[in-house]
């Protein structure tokens, strides 16, 4: 067990970690102001953004860069700074810091180095399209992004075709239509699901039907803005009543189907699961060529 240490009698620097809004600059708290003026440093995701809002704020606090590209460069300079005594906040461009945002590594070199970790509370897309769903708040389970090939979204929601939660995903609008076929495609269309753009902004809209409906929506209409993607969760998970070792190829897709996979991704996950041609169970399965 890690030792517990106290703040007050630490003689490293702080991290502390601060939350930005997701849109509606209004949604920053005193606290978060409070300490980004405060602190010695900000880590920032994209310091020209940051610094519009510390701008807004009237903030003169200086900063460095900390984004996806140069954690392996900056942790250690980060770290050495805080052992010094120097406090830092680190920020990612919109909403909370390590959620589908740089952040992760640096806590977790900031623990191991034993120095104090400071969340702030704050805006989080994923929970602000979650109130307001109309989909089971709780529980729910957060994915964030999703892989952007197809074949490695199917395989990560292949995964996730029997959990009861709501699920959470984030979404960029040039990918959207691409994922929302493949939400059908692995979880069924009929599955319900509610699209959150734009969210505490002038445009804030919610978008509430089937998979399949939502789909044929966007084959129509343009993506704009970026979404938090909302699915129901299977209302009646099914497990596997015997192994698939015991039953025919033929028999494992119709299993697959009754979990709720679409007839072509249970005739991929058994070809692969089996190590067949993937066309040619296709052919066997719907009778072609007989």
């Amino acid at each position: 067990m890690q030792q517990i240490s106290s703040f007050q009698n630490s003689d490293t620097g702080r991290l502390y970690l601060v939350p930005t809004p997701i849109g509606n600059l209004d949604d920053m708290t005193f606290r978060a102001v409070k300490t980004l003026r405060e602190v010695d440093l900000i880590a920032a995701e994209d310091t020209r953004h940051t610094q519009q809002l510390l701008n807004h704020f009237e903030i003169d606090t200086k900063e460095i860069s900390f984004h996806e590209h140069n954690t392996e460069q900056r942790i250690p300079e980060l770290i050495e700074k805080l052992k010094n005594g120097v406090t830092i906040a680190q920020c990612s461009d919109a909403g909370m810091p390590s959620i589908s945002d740089p952040g992760k590594e640096l806590v977790a070199a900031a623990v191991k180095a034993g120095i104090p970790v400071v969340p702030l509370p704050g805006a989080n897309a994923g929970l602000t399209a979650l109130i307001a769903s109309g989909l089971a708040p709780q529980p729910f389970y957060f994915y964030g992004f999703l892989q952007r090939k197809h074949q490695q979204q199917v395989t990560e929601l292949q995964a996730m075709v029997n959990r009861p939660e709501t699920l959470i995903f984030y979404e960029a609008p040039h990918r959207l239509k691409k994922t929302l076929a493949t939400l059908a495609e692995v979880l069924g269309a009929g599955r319900q699901a509610v699209l959150a753009r734009e969210l505490t902004k002038r445009y804030e809209e919610f978008s509430r039907g089937s998979l399949g409906e939502l789909q044929a929506y966007f084959t129509e209409h343009s993506p704009r803005g970026e979404f938090v993607v909302l699915v129901a969760g299977n209302p009646h998970p099914q497990e596997d009543t015997q192994p698939a070792s015991d039953l025919s190829p033929l028999e494992q897709v119709d299993q697959e189907i009754v979990k709720g996979l679409s007839t072509n991704a249970a005739i991929k996950l058994v070809a692969k699961r089996n190590g067949l041609n993937r066309q040619q169970l296709y052919r066997q399965y719907h009778h072609i060529g007989e």
